[in-house]
């Protein structure tokens, strides 16, 4: 692939304008979930499906073991 050390002759860098870094961060920050896995977790958890798959389960098991039990209601033995 040749590499392009010039824009074309079509663009002039002055109509360009000037730009600014970060300029939409922080609403992107805003509407974004992003989360950084570890190269560890990477491997175990591939794709977005299996990490969602992997966190539905344990919240699933978080709440059944939240849930009240016979005795803590208060119940007879």
């Amino acid at each position: 692939m040749k590499k392009v050390d010039e824009m074309r002759a079509e663009y002039r860098r002055e109509d360009l304008g000037k730009g600014v870094r970060g300029k939409h961060f922080s609403e992107f920050k805003k509407g974004s979930n992003l989360v950084l896995l570890t190269p560890e977790l990477s491997k175990v958890f591939p794709t977005n499906e299996a990490v969602n798959a992997a966190l539905s389960a344990l919240v699933d098991v978080a709440r059944s073991a939240a849930s009240l039990t016979r005795r803590s209601k208060g119940a007879s033995r």
